[in-house]
């Protein structure tokens, strides 16, 4: 959080410089205000200066709400940043499982996806590589998916798309799917994600 505490520094900084410049500018004033109430009298001049007090001190505190606005919407900038950094750096990790690794993450995947459809066979898609794995170790992931389930499934290998990984499932005739692609399951769960986030890098 360096970056940000930086940012925050600086802001804090401008908005002291410009509360001190309002206050010298009033002092001024008020100096100006007090030689001329004194030939006016003392009763005008106590006015005076309670007004010009007054009006430094709505200055003052109109600087401080500002400078406290922009503090915080900077803040929130950078939150922003590291967040979506930390979402950036989770689908590079993501793209880059290791075989042993993605092959139960697709079965799991895989079988959510037919429970939610419910049916006994479906069609696979996902990017090449994902799909050259399945078919590699096609009689392991059906029987990966028989034990998930409970149940046999026929599953059949669909064109590739376009994904850092996951999985589409769709039943035979293509009217009903379920988009278990990272970025689809990211992006569902953003919410929650986003608050984990949160919570981990600024507590």
């Amino acid at each position: 959080m360096e970056g940000a505490e930086l940012i925050i520094q600086e802001i804090n900084r401008e908005a002291e410089q410009k509360i001190q410049y309002i206050l010298n500018e009033a002092r001024e004033e008020a100096e100006k205000l007090k030689e001329e109430a004194r030939k006016r009298g003392e009763a005008r001049a106590e006015w005076i200066l309670r007004k010009a007090k007054t009006q430094a001190e709505i200055e003052k505190q109109r600087i401080i709400a500002s400078a406290r606005l922009e503090v915080r919407k900077k803040k929130l900038a950078v939150q922003e940043e590291y967040i979506r950094k930390v979402i950036d750096g989770l689908k590079e990790r993501l793209a880059s499982l290791d075989d042993e690794e993605y092959f139960p993450i697709l079965v799991e995947l895989t079988a959510k996806a037919i429970e939610e459809l419910g049916v006994n066979s479906a069609v696979l898609r996902s990017n090449e590589r994902t799909l050259k794995l399945i078919v590699e170790r096609l009689p392991r992931f059906k029987e990966e998916l028989a034990k998930r389930l409970g149940k046999e499934v026929e599953v059949t290998i669909g064109e590739p798309l376009q994904t850092i990984g996951g999985v589409v499932v769709e039943s035979p005739d293509g009217t009903v799917r379920v988009d278990n692609t990272f970025e689809a399951r990211i992006e569902r769960f953003k919410s929650e994600l986003r608050a984990t986030i949160a919570r981990a890098l600024f507590g």
